[in-house]
């Protein structure tokens, strides 16, 4: 397999059973648990955010982005991002960020969320959220709480309670 393989394309419906498979594969069934995904259960991601590797028409690797909101802010939340082992430390993982990002960023989203490493994110833009201006659904590292803000100041609307755009949506509508 050479890099030059490797083709990178917007999610489709079609590609949903591989990527479901790759998350299994990279974090097994306890991601269910994880306060990412008690986000994500409210609502759809955002497909024309997301994208996948594949190699000879084969997924190897995805990154999904769902629209989320807290306080007076709103956000994408990026992730999962998995990838195949074979095809991990090539580069592949932040192919696919940075092309999500350029996506968010040409739809005018003010910034993008995630729970995950700084050594990994920190170099794609990533940088620690303040302690206790964000709270998750479920407990969550606040050292692995990052965010990359396009446009400045977008960071700190983002305050109090994090979930999905959706959910707010219907909070807020009348009965």
């Amino acid at each position: 397999m050479s890099l030059a393989d490797v083709t990178y394309l917007p999610e489709s419906p079609a590609h949903d059973p591989e990527i479901d498979a790759i998350n299994e594969e990279a974090f097994g069934p306890g991601r269910f648990a994880r306060a990412a995904y008690k986000i994500r259960e409210a609502g759809p991601h955002e497909r024309a955010l997301s994208f996948v590797a594949t190699d000879n028409g084969v997924v190897i690797a995805s990154v999904r982005m769902t629209r989320i909101a807290a306080g007076a802010g709103k956000a994408l939340l990026l992730g999962p991002l998995a990838v195949r082992p074979a095809y991990k430390n090539l580069g592949i993982g932040r192919r696919l960020v940075a092309l999500a990002m350029e996506a968010a960023k040409n739809t005018g989203w003010p910034a993008v969320v995630l729970v995950g490493d700084e050594p990994y994110y920190g170099p794609l833009g990533f940088r620690k959220i303040p302690y206790g201006q964000l709270s998750m659904p479920r407990p969550v590292d606040p050292d692995r709480l990052l965010a990359h803000e396009i446009i400045p100041g977008a960071v700190s609307a983002l305050r109090g309670d994090l979930d999905h755009a959706d959910a707010l949506l219907k909070v807020a509508e009348p009965a």
